[in-house]
């Protein structure tokens, strides 16, 4: 009888172990997940955006989005002088605006080399390193802003702010996780201008 109350009584402290271990997994998996969530909700989802009432430079990314009609009407404001298009890789789709689009701003569009947010990044450096510029807004979507900000930092000194556009509902999940991606990208691969 001993022997069955002593083998039970290990077999108990098994099971709750075996208990703990997976419940304490389980918080821990849940933690993860909501650090996760917020952190998405944060760089990609809901990102820090807003300007002054004027910067040295409009530039708008290229990529999905509304982005062109926020960046004419920025330019239509007179925000800034400067109206800076990219045209490259998934641009917005047309010819460079014309000049009737913004009167008395001046419209510079390009295609960048490399065709992704570094290249951009790198023209737009350029760009303000010839005229002078200390302050420039990003046109970009929220899920991009975060490492675009990231990115044209690395490259230029001045002031970065983001306007970000409106984009499709069902563009999300995909544009979360291309998001993801693309800033673990610019965080460990291509830390580099």
């Amino acid at each position: 009888m001993r022997t069955r109350s002593r083998t039970s009584r290990a077999a108990g402290r098994a099971n709750w172990a075996r208990s703990r271990f997976w419940r304490r997994a389980l918080v821990a998996a849940l933690v993860l997940l909501l650090a996760f969530a917020v952190a998405t909700a944060r760089l990609l989802v809901w990102p820090a955006r807003g300007m002054p009432s004027r910067v040295d430079a409009i530039v708008m990314f290229a990529g999905p989005g509304n982005r062109l009609p926020v960046a004419l009407q920025l330019a239509k404001q007179r925000r800034a002088p400067v109206l800076v298009v990219s045209l490259g890789h998934l641009g917005y789709g047309g010819p460079c605006p014309a000049a009737s689009s913004a009167p008395e701003v001046k419209i510079i569009c390009f295609d960048p080399d490399p065709a992704d947010t570094r290249g951009e990044a790198e023209f737009a450096a350029r760009l303000a390193r010839r005229y002078g510029w200390r302050s420039v807004v990003l046109v970009t979507i929220a899920a991009q802003a975060t490492r675009a900000r990231l990115i044209i930092r690395r490259c230029y000194s001045g002031a970065v702010y983001v306007v970000t556009a409106s984009q499709a509902w069902d563009e999300w999940p995909y544009q979360i996780a291309y998001g993801w991606g693309s800033l673990f990208k610019a965080l460990l691969l291509e830390r580099a201008c």
